[in-house]
C-alpha cells in the first residue's frame, strides 16, 4: 500500500477527486518525483475497495493534466513534478467584525492564487465548532481556527485535537500547553496589555485612576482584565472593571478609561463633552484595537492594538513556507492627544 493515498468514503469530496488530490498533494510534498511509478488502477481499486470506474475517472483526469503518463504494460508513472495545485483552506473566525474583516482580506490577498479559503463562524460555541469540524473533515489542506471559547474549553480541545496537528493552525490565540505540534499566530492577551500601557508610562502618571471596560455581554479574552490590573498594582493606580459606560455614568477628572466596544467609546465621549472635560488633559481615553477612524476622531484616539493586517500576512506565509513556529503578534500603544 502506498500510504500516500487519503481516501474516506465519509467525505463530501467526491472519491476521484480524493485520488486526484492524494496524489497532488504527494507531489507538492516532494514524496514523488519524476518517473516513479503509482498504483495500477486495479491495485488502488483493490486495495481501498474501490471501483476501476472511480480510480479510471481519476487517473484520465490527472493524464489529461500530464501529471500521469501511462506505459502499455507497465503501469501509470508520475510525467510532472512543476504542479501548481491551491492548498484548499478552511479558516473559521470566532465572530465577525472590522479588525477580523482585516486579517481575512490580509491572509486571503497573501495568499494569492496559492490557495482557495472558505471562511466559517463558530460564534465561541463549542456545538457549532463541532458540526464545523464534522462537516468538512478531510476536505481541506489546514484548518486556521480562532480557539476564542468561554465555556466548555476542554470539549474545544477535545474537538480540535481531531484535527492532524500538522494541518491545524491556531489564529489569535493559544492554548497554554496544547497543540504545541501545531503553528500559531497569536496574541499574548494578558502579557500585551502590560508592555503596551508601560511604554504610555510616562503619560498615564498625570491620571490617577484607570478604568478598563470589558464588555459584559459580548465575549473577549478574560486575560486581558488580568492584565490590566497587574499593571496597576505594579504601577499603584486605583483601577476599577466596568461591564460597560452608560449616559448616566460619574466621569471624574484624573481618570482613564480604556474601552474595547465602540458603544461605550461613544458614550465616554458625549459624557465627556457634556461636563466640558477636556479629552487628555481632564480625561485620558485608550481604546483597544486600531481603525482609520480612531486616526482622526477628535484630533486622534490613543488605541493599544495587534497587528491584523500583520498577523493575516504571517498566517498565510506560513503555510505556503510549510513553517510550523508559533509567533507572536506584535501589540503596541499608539499614542494620540486622547491620552
Amino acid at each position: 500500500m502506498q500510504p500516500i493515498f487519503e481516501i474516506d468514503v465519509n467525505r463530501r469530496t467526491p472519491k476521484y477527486l480524493q485520488i486526484a488530490h492524494s496524489i497532488t498533494k504527494a507531489i507538492k510534498q516532494g514524496k514523488f518525483k519524476r518517473g516513479d511509478r503509482i498504483l495500477s488502477i486495479n491495485e488502488l481499486s483493490n486495495e481501498y475497495m474501490l471501483s476501476r470506474d472511480t480510480v479510471q475517472k481519476a487517473y484520465d483526469m490527472l493524464e489529461k493534466e500530464k501529471i500521469l503518463q501511462a506505459v502499455r504494460g507497465k503501469g501509470f508513472f508520475i510525467n510532472r513534478t512543476d504542479i501548481v495545485m491551491p492548498y484548499r483552506i478552511l479558516l473559521v473566525f470566532n465572530k465577525l467584525s472590522n479588525y477580523k474583516k482585516m486579517i481575512y482580506d490580509s491572509f486571503v490577498a497573501s495568499l494569492g492564487n496559492k490557495a482557495t479559503v472558505d471562511l466559517k463562524i463558530h460564534h465561541s460555541s463549542v456545538k457549532l465548532l463541532k458540526e464545523i469540524t464534522e462537516a468538512s473533515a478531510g476536505e481541506y489542506d489546514y484548518y486556521v481556527i480562532m480557539p476564542h471559547f468561554y465555556e466548555q474549553q476542554e470539549e474545544a480541545i477535545k474537538i480540535l485535537s481531531g484535527i492532524p496537528s500538522e494541518k491545524l493552525l491556531l489564529l489569535d490565540k493559544i492554548i497554554p500547553d496544547r497543540f504545541v505540534g501545531s503553528p500559531a499566530v497569536y496574541q499574548d492577551f494578558e502579557k500585551d496589555i502590560i508592555d503596551a500601557l508601560e511604554t504610555g508610562l510616562k503619560t498615564i502618571r498625570k491620571y490617577q485612576s484607570l478604568f478598563f471596560v470589558h464588555p459584559r455581554l459580548v465575549p473577549f479574552p478574560f486575560e486581558i482584565v488580568n492584565g490590566f490590573r497587574q499593571f496597576c498594582r505594579q504601577y499603584s493606580f486605583e483601577q476599577k472593571v466596568l461591564g460597560e459606560i452608560g449616559l448616566d455614568h460619574d466621569v471624574q477628572k484624573g481618570q482613564v478609561y480604556i474601552v474595547i466596544e465602540e458603544s461605550d467609546l461613544v458614550n465616554l465621549i458625549k459624557i465627556i463633552q457634556r461636563k466640558k472635560f477636556i479629552i487628555g488633559k481632564d480625561v485620558g481615553i485608550i481604546s483597544y484595537n486600531e481603525t482609520p477612524l480612531k486616526e482622526i476622531l477628535l484630533g486622534g484616539i490613543a488605541t493599544i492594538s495587534t497587528d491584523h493586517t500583520l498577523m493575516g500576512v504571517t498566517a498565510a506565509e506560513m503555510i505556503i513556507n510549510q513553517k510550523s513556529e508559533r509567533i507572536k503578534n506584535p501589540f503596541t500603544l499608539i499614542p494620540r492627544p486622547s491620552l
